[in-house]
């Protein structure tokens, strides 16, 4: 495993990471990836405004932050649903603002942040129930929202891309297009990948097992919107761009998964992106390819979003 100058650089420093005072595993790995993405993240880009909103549900609420970007009117924007990642049981507004910043300005759109409930505490189906309430809650709230309702595409990364894959199968009509960022889409974790990258970097198989226990109740373990590798039918899901990065254990994963949207019918894109590591789009810091991911992102939704 040949690793680049500049990624070696963040492999040291996040070696160096010590999670404040964890009580458990579960708050090590949560504490962990939020000290990750506020010290390689980079500087925040200004936005217009940002609205937090608390969406009723009959026993919780769904908590969603709305990102709208510079220079661009309120009414009838285009908008973006981003369902975030952090095997399932970790991640939430602070560690994504960054990211979400970038995505609103260069795609002109209005970015929906879900922060939807995680696992253990919730596990499936709760995140994902999640989700599908908050789209359409935006979409029967569009006009208040100043948002066109016509003019919705969704993005997830990691978890939230796997997220994102089931959301899709279901509601998939209700968007323009789809990004998936590295999908974790399958709790087997035995591909050849998962082989050589067992001990990572920034991902590690035990880990992975953890989270994928804490996330899925045995008896869900062969729901395809549990585990999204086992999607048969497409039929909903929109055009699709899936980005891979090189020196990561859910690379295999993902490209099964751009292989079945492919043996379906599908319209999917993926993008490789040589040398990088998973979470790359966190690390904007030191990397150049975080935004030119942001760039190739923005371009895709260009072609859908009028």
């Amino acid at each position: 495993m040949q690793l680049t100058p500049k990624i070696n650089q963040i492999l040291n420093h996040l070696e160096k990471i010590q999670s404040f005072n964890p009580q458990n595993p579960l708050d090590d790995t949560r504490k962990y990836l939020e000290a990750m993405t506020l010290q390689l993240s980079g500087k925040k880009e200004a936005v217009a405004m940002i609205e937090e909103l608390d969406i009723p549900m009959a026993d919780h609420q769904i908590l969603v932050r709305m990102y709208r970007p510079k220079g661009k009117a309120v009414q009838k924007s285009s908008a973006i649903i981003y369902i975030h990642g952090g095997w399932f049981i970790a991640g939430g507004y602070e560690t994504h603002d960054a990211v979400v910043r970038k995505l609103a300005n260069k795609t002109e759109s209005v970015v929906i942040f879900i922060d939807y409930r995680l696992a253990p505490e919730h596990p499936f189906p709760a995140g994902l129930n999640d989700c599908l309430d908050a789209v359409r809650w935006v979409i029967e709230n569009a006009e208040s929202l100043g948002i066109d309702r016509d003019q919705i595409g969704i993005i997830g990364d990691s978890a939230g891309g796997g997220l994102s894959t089931a959301v899709s199968t279901q509601i998939g009509e209700l968007f323009k297009f789809q990004v998936l960022i590295y999908p974790a889409v399958d709790n087997q974790l035995n591909t050849k990948t998962w082989e050589t990258y067992e001990n990572g970097p920034v991902l590690n198989k035990q880990g992975g097992i953890d989270a994928w226990n804490w996330y899925l109740p045995k008896e869900e373990a062969h729901n395809p919107l549990a585990v999204p590798i086992l999607i048969k039918d497409f039929k909903n899901t929109p055009p699709t761009l899936i980005i891979i990065a090189e020196h990561d254990p859910l690379a295999d994963d993902a490209k099964h998964l751009t292989m079945n949207m492919e043996n379906a019918g599908m319209s999917v894109k993926s993008i490789f992106y040589k040398d990088m590591v998973h979470g790359f789009m966190h690390m904007g810091e030191v990397l150049d390819e975080t935004q030119s991911a942001i760039g190739e992102m923005a371009d895709f939704a260009r072609q859908y979003l009028g």
